[in-house]
């Protein structure tokens, strides 16, 4: 069987990422693409790299040009989507790339969004690990209604979930650190994001405990069987155009034999398709994540500080935002779920 597709703000970084995971795909077929200002233009003017979607031009988002399809996929910006998803028939399988459905408290988006607020949906990382042993997987499963996790808050609820779940990390007084590619800051011109202000610089944003990233990151801890964490998160955009290395570390928790801290990571990917830990003494770069569902993990001990330090690399296009998506989506229609997706990176 095939799937029809439609994709709502298809223009953008992500958006794009989404087609280019989904033109290979081999139960899906992409009919929609629609946009703002894009209107009326050919998609390969947009996105030159997708000449197998040559034939697609951008219509205007509305829910009635989405209608129709069994899956929409909406690439809009924050606040966009929620208005729109109300709209479609309930039987359609809908996935949000932005924040409109990922936050469980109304407190929280008030916070740290504003503006209209929408109920939690499934939330789309089938890895992250649950207190009581299962997997976020467990949750997708004929969902037609799933929020894509944020490609920071991805990178670090994979960092943290083994370690929270069975114990061996606490779950206050954590810190991150991210290097952000400038994607992750969408396609919308602005002057910080120009090669002469990004190139041989690295800028930190968000910081001070106001990314709207945090209160999701948190939120995952709690699944994981954190009582009451504490995140300090840190992102620091450098000159790369995509790709996330964060740098995440948490007190050991009293008693652990820091010789098997390992084991808990192993274990709980060990099955995965696309989280991968590395052996010991190895750490990931960004580079080996390009174009690939993957993520990459490193783990050490401080043994002087008292403290692990988790090292995860992952591309915040793919994992990030498009592969987790059509991961999810794998699940929801009962597909094999690592159909269409990519393991292999892209280099030099």
């Amino acid at each position: 069987m095939t799937y029809s597709v439609a994709v709502a703000g298809a223009s953008g970084y992500a958006g794009g990422e989404v087609l280019r995971m989904l033109a290979q795909h081999p139960d899906l077929e992409v009919r929609t693409v629609t946009a703002h200002s894009k209107v009326g233009q050919s998609l390969i003017d947009v996105h030159p790299h997708l000449r197998s979607l040559a034939h697609l031009e951008f219509v205007e988002t509305t829910a009635q040009q989405l209608s129709g399809h069994d899956v929409v996929v909406l690439a809009l910006p924050h606040g966009a989507s929620g208005a729109i998803a109300a709209q479609l028939d309930a039987d359609t399988l809908v996935l949000d790339c932005g924040a409109d459905h990922r936050l469980t408290s109304q407190v929280d988006w008030d916070r740290f969004y504003g503006g209209d607020y929408h109920a939690a949906w499934g939330y789309g990382l089938p890895e992250l690990v649950h207190a009581d042993g299962t997997s976020q997987r467990d949750r997708l499963a004929g969902a037609r209604r799933i929020a894509v996790p944020g490609c920071n808050a991805t990178a670090v609820s994979l960092a943290l979930a083994p370690g929270i779940q069975s114990g061996v990390i606490e779950g206050r007084d954590i810190t991150a650190v991210l290097a952000v590619g400038s994607s992750g800051a969408g396609r919308t011109l602005r002057t910080d994001l120009l090669a002469s202000e990004m190139l041989g610089s690295a800028q930190p944003y968000g910081v001070g405990g106001v990314h709207r990233h945090i209160p999701e990151i948190v939120q995952n801890l709690v699944l994981a069987g954190a009582s009451d964490p504490t995140v300090s998160f840190t992102p620091v955009l450098v000159p790369m155009a995509r790709g996330i290395l964060a740098t995440v570390t948490a007190r050991l928790s009293p008693g652990v034999d820091a010789a098997s801290v390992r084991d808990s990571w192993q274990s709980a990917y060990a099955a995965e398709p696309f989280v991968h830990v590395l052996p010991e003494g190895r750490f990931p770069a960004t580079a080996a994540t390009v174009g690939a569902n993957t993520a990459l993990i490193g783990l050490a001990v401080d043994d002087a500080a008292e403290r692990l330090v988790i090292i995860v690399a992952l591309d915040n296009l793919v994992k990030g935002t498009a592969g987790a998506a059509v991961q999810s989506l794998n699940l929801a229609l009962g597909l094999p779920e690592t159909l269409g997706l990519p393991v292999n990176g892209v280099a030099p």
